[in-house]
């Protein structure tokens, strides 16, 4: 059960860092992981009063405050268009629509939850995240640091050109998922992200090359390129079993969500 002793609703962000320094605190996003664990809070700390649950837009990045619904995420034209449909791709099988209108996207980045779709969305584009004490880093960088006292404040994607495909395999539509898998062309660099292993997302690193100059490459070419980097992939990615599969039927899933991935960014009619 959680037990929380006192409830404040901040005025500002610097507020939200002081009283969060204390273990005890918490700050609340949508409270629907949060509620379900056995916890005592001594302060849960509110940010909804800060305006944090917008989406803007600019000539070079969308700027999404820590407390914008996943719901927002899903049906935002704009992000919908730029990321190809994978954005929202990845939010559609998030429970059901009454969850996604609670859950933010900043207590489901700064969770780094094993199962997240989100995490492994973001980190298939130029992600960014806003701390208040940190600045601004890279996601990639931030997913790999340890959680401490600093507020997310707003995650920060950079309008750099970016072709990506999401998917994900789950043992019922609204489940969480046994494997998820981002792939991206961000500018020249292919990317490729694989989350619920079942731990937090990771991007596979393309140590020998395989799909570089993916942009140039004939059909014939990227066919082959696509085939390998699934083998290498599947090799490289460490999995683990629990409840809802086991480590076996991950790394074939790496090696088919992976493939699967690829061929349709390839495939995007969109000229490159």
């Amino acid at each position: 059960m959680l037990k929380i002793r006192n409830y404040i609703k901040v005025k500002s962000v610097a507020e939200a860092y002081e009283l969060n320094q204390k273990k005890t605190a918490c700050v609340l996003g949508g409270m629907v992981w949060l509620k379900m664990g056995n916890r005592n809070v001594s302060t849960a700390i509110d940010l909804s009063g800060l305006g944090l649950d917008t989406i803007s837009e600019t000539e070079e990045e969308f700027v999404i405050g820590c407390m914008t619904s996943l719901r927002d995420l899903e049906v935002n034209p704009a992000l919908d268009a730029f990321s190809h449909g994978a954005v929202r791709e990845s939010l559609r099988h998030i429970v059901g629509v009454q969850f996604r209108n609670c859950a933010t996207v900043g207590g489901s980045i700064y969770g780094r939850y094993g199962f997240s779709d989100v995490l492994t969305m973001f980190l298939a584009m130029d992600t960014w995240v806003e701390l208040y004490q940190g600045g601004i880093i890279p996601l990639a960088e931030f997913a790999s640091m340890k959680k401490d006292r600093d507020i997310l404040v707003n995650i920060i994607v950079k309008k750099t050109p970016v072709f990506c495909s999401y998917i994900s395999q789950r043992n019922s539509e609204t489940d969480f998922p046994v494997l998820t898998c981002a792939a991206s062309l961000i500018g020249e660099d292919a990317v490729t992200v694989i989350g619920a292993r079942p731990g937090r997302a990771m991007i596979v690193e393309d140590t020998r090359g395989i799909m570089k100059g993916f942009k140039e490459m004939t059909k014939k070419q990227r066919e082959a390129a696509i085939r390998s980097f699934a083998e290498y992939a599947a090799q490289k990615v460490p999995v683990g079993g629990n409840m809802r599969a086991s480590a076996e039927y991950r790394k074939l899933l790496v090696k088919v969500l992976t493939r699967r991935a690829w061929e349709a960014v390839g495939g995007m009619k969109n000229e490159y």
